[in-house]
């Protein structure tokens, strides 16, 4: 499978739109408002995200996930990375064997 032409457009309006709804999210959740985003939603942006990413760390892009170790709690990123696995149907050792074949 070939990846797709590559592009640039680190100030493109899908960023600026993604930016301000990280920002909206993000207070709503500070704000306790749990269900700022339906379930449905949630799907969608992972599973966007999870493939943007996965296409630039392919392509030889492969910059930090997060902006840095105080933009989400340890207990944030266990829980998640608990469901990715779940989801997908992978265990832990699986998980540790392609990080030991890939070097990711």
């Amino acid at each position: 499978m070939s990846l797709p032409e590559r592009t640039t457009s680190a100030n493109s309006d899908t960023s600026e739109r993604a930016i301000t709804l990280a920002r909206d999210i993000d207070l709503a959740t500070l704000n306790g408002t749990i269900d700022a985003i339906s379930p449905q939603a949630m799907h969608a942006l992972l599973a966007a995200l999870l493939k943007a990413y996965g296409v630039n760390v392919e392509a030889g892009d492969a910059y930090p996930v997060l902006a840095g170790p105080a933009s989400v709690s340890g207990t944030d990123v266990l829980t998640m990375c608990g469901a990715l696995l779940k989801a997908a149907d992978l265990q832990v050792f699986e998980l540790g064997m392609w990080q030991s074949w890939t070097g990711r």
